[in-house]
């Protein structure tokens, strides 16, 4: 018996960076809350703007943001993972050094940019509907829990930053325009562990979904994990399972088929 779920957002519920919801998925977390099935959203948006897209249910699920640094439930938050100070600082300065890449830095309440990108910041607070500040300098933020790195297409341009902090940080790529990175052993998976074991619900009872590299530990937490038809080949190739594309509402047509 199924007594959690969990999905990505962007890619998997939405198209990248959409803020809308379709009224069918929201019926169908009405109906797997009913039914006492915990519904988990996890995502590498910020919580703010998971509850802003998830306005209509937001009391009826738990989230785990920023890739897994911050899990809350309806404004409250449960558990946030920091990163090291000093890592942070040197990951920041070593983004700025690069000319293809954007850094935001994500702490527990809002993210921060220093560079006046008016269609970045226009698409976080209109497309994510989320929370982002313009500051002098990102070193100067504290209690950091994510920071990413922002490029039209990130792959190939962050590779010096894969390949100096992959030993001292989770980094995964979270689609083609985020390169996310947060601390050691933080991640959608173990978040959905502290959940699971909260409720004491097990591997076999928990169904996940995803679409990207950062989904990939998720899948690790559950035997019924999707990947959807439009997933990245790493997560294909990660899951168990496969459902319809994010277009074809393939998370609905597995939940209406599990009801």
């Amino acid at each position: 018996m199924i007594k959690l779920i969990a999905s990505d957002v962007d890619g998997t519920l939405v198209s990248d960076g959409g803020g809308k919801l379709d009224k069918r998925i929201v019926d169908m977390i009405k109906a797997v809350h009913d039914k006492g099935i915990h519904f988990v959203v996890a995502s590498g948006r910020q919580w703010v703007s998971i509850e802003n897209v998830f306005e209509e249910v937001k009391d009826k699920i738990f989230y785990i943001s920023d890739n897994g640094a911050y899990i809350g439930v309806n404004g409250r938050s449960l558990f946030i993972n920091k990163m090291d100070d000093e890592i942070s600082k040197k990951l920041i300065l070593d983004i700025r050094k690069n000319k293809d890449l954007i850094a935001i830095v994500a702490d527990e309440s809002s993210y921060y940019i220093e560079e006046n990108n008016e269609f970045l910041i226009d698409w976080i607070r209109g497309g994510y509907r989320g929370r982002i500040e313009l500051v002098d300098d990102l070193t100067k933020v504290e209690d950091i829990i994510k920071i990413s790195a922002y490029s039209e297409n990130v792959y190939g341009k962050a590779d010096d930053i894969i390949e100096k902090y992959s030993d001292k940080l989770l980094v995964n790529y979270a689609g083609e325009m985020w390169l996310d990175c947060t601390a050691k052993g933080v991640s959608k998976g173990n978040a959905l562990k502290k959940l699971q074991e909260a409720f004491d619900i097990k591997e076999n009872e928990t169904m996940v979904f995803g679409d990207q590299a950062n989904d990939v530990e998720m899948f690790k937490a559950a035997y019924y994990s999707f990947a959807v038809e439009n997933a990245a080949p790493v997560a294909k190739k990660a899951a168990r399972f496969m459902a319809d594309s994010n277009e074809n509402l393939g998370v609905l047509k597995i939940l209406n088929y599990l009801l």
